[in-house]
C-alpha cells in the first residue's frame, strides 16, 4: 500500500467534506501541519468542527480556516493569540467547546485508544463539568469526560519512513501523536522520507498502523509566536 502522496492537495483529496470532525496537531505554531492546514483551506470545505489546542494566530495555521469561515466550533485549550477568533466567538459567530490542555490531551489519546470516556478531577466544580457526569472514588469527586474520535487527522512529524512510521522533532511532539491515535483517517506531513528499515523501532514515536496518507513538505516556515530576543 503507497501511503505517500506527491502533495498535501492529493493527501486530502476525497477525504475532507463539509461538516466533519477534523484534529489537528500543534501547539500555538509549534509543530503544525503547515502544507496540509493551507490544502484543506483550499479544498473549500465548511462547517468543519476543528480540534486543536489553539487556533494558530491571524492569517496563518488554523487561523487561515476561520478567516474563510470554515470552522463552524473550535475545541480547543487556549485561543489568546487570534483576534479573529475572539472577534467571532464574542459574536455568536463560532462555537467553543474551552476543554483544559490535558484533558484535551487525554481525549485525543483515549478516543485512539479505544477507551470511550475516562474521569478526572480537573474541571470540577467549574464551568468544565457542567452538564457532565460527576462520580466519587475514594472520597474525591471526578468528572466524566467523553474521548475524541476525529473524521481526520492533521498531523506534523519531522521524520517518516513509507509505512508510516514518526519520529517528531522535540517540542513539536506536542499533541501530535495523540492526534494522529484518534483520526479515523490520519494524514501526516513531515520533513523527510526514507526507506523502510532506516528508522530505529527503539526511535519510532508513532508506529506506522495510525498513519494512511503521507506528503513531504521540506521546506516549512515554522513561524515563531512572539520572537522575544535581548537588547544587552
Amino acid at each position: 500500500m503507497n501511503k505517500v502522496y506527491p502533495d498535501a492537495a492529493s493527501a486530502l483529496a476525497g477525504i475532507v467534506k463539509d461538516g466533519q470532525i477534523i484534529a489537528v496537531g500543534g501547539f500555538g505554531l509549534c509543530g503544525i501541519p503547515e502544507a496540509l492546514i493551507l490544502a484543506l483551506r483550499d479544498s473549500g470545505v465548511q462547517n468543519l468542527t476543528a480540534i486543536s489546542n489553539n487556533a494558530g494566530v491571524d492569517g496563518f495555521g488554523l487561523g487561515q480556516l476561520l478567516s474563510t469561515r470554515q470552522i463552524k466550533k473550535m475545541i480547543a485549550s487556549y485561543v489568546g493569540e487570534n483576534k479573529e477568533f475572539e472577534r467571532q466567538y464574542l459574536a455568536g459567530e463560532l462555537e467553543l467547546e474551552f476543554t483544559p490542555q490535558g484533558t484535551l490531551a487525554e481525549k485525543l489519546r483515549a478516543g485512539g485508544a479505544g477507551i470511550p470516556a475516562f474521569f478526572t478531577k480537573t474541571g470540577v466544580g467549574t464551568l468544565v463539568a457542567e452538564g457532565k457526569e460527576v462520580r466519587e472514588f475514594d472520597g474525591a469527586k471526578y468528572v466524566m469526560e467523553r474521548s475524541l474520535v476525529a473524521d481526520v487527522s492533521l498531523v506534523k512529524a519531522y521524520k517518516a519512513d513509507r509505512s508510516g512510521n514518526l519520529v517528531f522533532n522535540k517540542t513539536a511532539r506536542n499533541f501530535n501523536p495523540n492526534v494522529a491515535m484518534a483520526g479515523k483517517i490520519t494524514v501526516v506531513e513531515v520533513e523527510h522520507l526514507v526507506e523502510v528499515g532506516e528508522i530505529d523501532p527503539d526511535q519510532v514515536h508513532t508506529p506506522g498502523i495510525f498513519v494512511h496518507r503521507i506528503v513531504v513538505n521540506a521546506t516549512p516556515e515554522k513561524r515563531i509566536e512572539q520572537r522575544t530576543v535581548r537588547t544587552a
